[in-house]
C-alpha cells in the first residue's frame, strides 16, 4: 500500500510523546514479525489506544491498519485521515465486509490491529472477547499477537476528564504469537483472553508505583483500584447504549417530522 500520510503521522506522534514527557515501558516487541501478515490483538482502555497501539509495531518497522468503528470514518475530519492510513471500517451491525477486508489485508502481508473487546472497558480489565480475532487470523493463515496497553486510559477514556499533563508512563507489552486454526473459535478466543489477562496483571504489577497509588481510578477494583467492577461497568455500558439509541430515535423523529 502507498503510504503518504502514515510516516508524518508517526513523526508527529513521537514529537508529541516527547513534548508530553512520556516514558515508555516496552517489552516483547520482538514478537511482532518484521514482514508478512500479522494480526495484533489489543486490550481497549482509552480513546488514544490506536496511537499507542501502533507504536507497539514500530520497532519492527510495521504500520498497523486498525479495525475501527464506522462512526470514525463518517466524521468530517477524522474520516479522510482514517482512510488515508488504510484503516478498516467496521459496521457493528454488519461485520462481514470488514472481516473480508481484514483477511485480504493480512494475505497481502499487512499488519492489522483489532480490539477483541470491541469497546472500551470501563473496568480497566478485560471484558468478554468477540471471536473475530481468532477467526480472522485463522482464515488468513497468519499469527495472532497479543498486546497489552497501560497508562493510555489516564489521558482520555470514558467517564473521566481528559488529562494530557506531562510525565506519564505508557506501558506496552507484546506477547508470543498464537496460531489459531479456526477449528474451535470459542476455545481459541478463551485462550487469547487468558493470555492477555495474565499479561495485563504483569503490566499493572510492573507499572511505576509512584504513578499508581492504591485506589487509583484507572486501576481495576480487583487489583486495588477504584475502577468499576466488570458487573458495574456492564450496567454503565447498557445505560450508555440505551441513551445512544434514544438520541438516534429522536434524530430520526425530527427528520421525519
Amino acid at each position: 500500500m502507498r503510504d503518504v500520510t502514515y510516516p508524518p503521522i508517526i513523526v508527529t506522534a513521537k514529537a508529541a510523546f516527547r513534548a508530553l514527557g512520556q516514558t515508555f515501558q516496552m517489552t516483547g516487541t520482538e514478537h511482532v514479525p518484521r514482514e508478512g501478515g500479522v494480526l495484533l490483538a489489543y486490550n481497549h482502555i482509552g480513546y488514544v489506544d490506536f496511537v499507542y497501539g501502533g507504536f507497539a509495531a514500530n520497532p519492527s518497522g510495521r504500520l498497523v491498519r486498525f479495525m475501527a468503528k464506522r462512526e470514525l470514518f463518517d466524521h468530517r475530519y477524522v474520516g479522510p485521515l482514517m482512510r488515508s492510513l488504510h484503516h478498516i471500517e467496521v459496521d457493528r451491525g454488519e461485520g462481514v465486509a470488514s472481516f473480508h477486508t481484514a483477511v485480504d489485508y493480512l494475505r497481502q502481508g499487512e499488519a492489522v490491529g483489532i480490539f477483541p473487546e470491541a469497546t472500551i472497558s470501563r473496568a480497566m480489565e478485560l471484558k468478554e472477547f468477540k471471536t473475530g480475532a481468532v477467526r480472522i487470523a485463522a482464515e488468513a493463515g497468519v499469527p495472532l499477537v497479543p498486546v497489552i496497553l497501560w497508562g493510555t486510559q489516564r489521558m482520555m477514556t470514558k467517564d473521566h476528564s481528559r488529562d494530557f499533563s506531562r510525565g506519564k508512563t505508557i506501558a506496552i507489552r507484546v506477547g508470543e504469537a498464537m496460531h489459531p486454526t479456526g477449528a474451535d473459535p470459542m476455545a481459541e478466543t478463551a485462550e487469547l483472553r487468558d493470555r492477555m489477562a495474565a499479561m495485563l496483571a504483569e503490566t499493572i504489577a510492573d507499572y511505576p508505583a509512584d504513578e499508581q497509588p492504591p485506589g487509583s481510578w484507572w486501576v481495576p477494583a480487583s487489583m486495588g483500584g477504584s475502577a468499576p467492577t466488570l458487573e458495574e461497568a456492564a450496567r454503565l455500558d447498557a445505560e450508555e447504549k440505551r441513551e445512544r439509541a434514544r438520541r438516534r430515535a429522536e434524530k430520526r423523529a425530527k427528520r421525519q417530522g
